[in-house]
């Protein structure tokens, strides 16, 4: 599960995704699947939030985004790869 938000991370950002993933894992993963992961992109990150908040073992990570994306040319070469990859 990926969550994106707009502004700083709060501790209520970290409590919605676990509650997702909790969800997730209890009612709709299928016997065999790996556990869920969830992803939270912020403006801006707080390690030491994220690590008071969340027990040791959660699948859940959150991460500042930046608001850049590379040239046109570099991306379409990266998803050729990443396609290329996929079908070998």
């Amino acid at each position: 599960m990926i969550d994106f938000k707009i502004d700083e991370l709060a501790h209520q950002d970290l409590g919605q995704m676990q509650m997702y993933v909790n969800y997730y894992d209890r009612y709709e993963k299928i016997e065999g699947e790996n556990p869920t992961i969830g992803i939270l992109l912020c403006k801006q990150s707080d390690e030491a939030l994220v690590d008071l908040t969340l027990p040791e073992n959660a699948n859940i990570y959150a991460k500042e985004y930046k608001f850049y994306l590379p040239d046109k040319k570099l991306l379409q070469k990266k998803l050729k790869e990443w396609l290329d990859e996929e079908q070998n």
